[in-house]
């Protein structure tokens, strides 16, 4: 069961309205590596552990509950940064960058490029996020790994939150506003903090490797093939 606060988990605030890194936001709302997959690959596996690794079913679904509040943070951010375009249509156009269409080509040439980005994020909207990345394309459901086999799904997870804390450092290069780069860094930080907690819980899991049941053939577990040609580098 879960009950809706309505008090975010963290203060999120903007300076002022950016569509532009608006859209660009989107790719933790509705991507690949964005909060809402990642709030339903770990909600899909607690099941498959729940009867083996209570504790960590446990784990899974707090892990699942703080994302959908990510996700919760991630669109209320967005929905700051397109203040004004589900305004009323004069107010809507006086403060959006539409006007500088006035104020010469090169400026009518940077909003024609802004709407072509993904135009669907001001059309369909109405000024609030989509379950899209920032190209416009729909969240999917093959971004979900879910394998059955916890040691395996707490490895996929470990690197879920290692791309999602680069994702949020490379979008915080994008911008200047020092609440919107308060708000990221949160975000990045608990990315950091579920990655610990992940290795954490898959060192608890003795044996934790190879996955699954069967054991390999030990005759060729240790078999190296050197199937580059030129100078030969040796590791260990």
């Amino acid at each position: 069961m879960f009950h809706h606060v309505k008090e975010l988990q963290f203060n999120a605030r903007v300076s002022k309205p950016d569509p532009r890194f608006a859209n660009l936001l989107l790719e933790q709302f509705g991507g690949e590596n964005g909060e809402l997959a990642a709030a339903m690959q770990y909600f899909t596996q607690a099941f498959a552990a729940k009867q083996p690794y209570p504790d960590k079913y446990d784990m899974l679904m707090d892990i699942a509950t703080e994302e959908f509040s990510h996700l919760e943070i991630v669109g209320a951010t967005i929905q700051m940064l397109l203040k004004g375009v589900n305004g009323e249509l004069k107010d809507a156009a006086d403060q959006s960058e539409i006007m500088e269409v006035l104020n010469g080509k090169a400026a009518k040439e940077n909003v024609i490029h802004q709407a072509l980005v993904n135009p669907q994020l001001g059309v369909l909207s109405a000024g609030g996020p989509r379950l899209t990345n920032s190209q416009g394309i729909p969240w999917c459901s093959a971004y979900i790994h879910s394998n059955g086999d916890l040691t395996v799904d707490l490895r996929s997870n470990i690197a879920s939150e290692s791309r999602a804390k680069l994702v949020y450092e490379y979008l915080m290069q994008f911008t200047d506003d020092p609440y919107v780069k308060e708000t990221l860094s949160f975000l990045m930080t608990r990315e950091i903090a579920h990655y610990e907690m992940f290795e954490a819980a898959l060192a608890t899991i003795k044996p934790n490797y190879p996955p699954g049941v069967l054991q390999a053939d030990p005759r060729f577990t240790n078999q190296y093939f050197n199937l580059s040609q030129g100078e030969s580098v040796r590791g260990p």
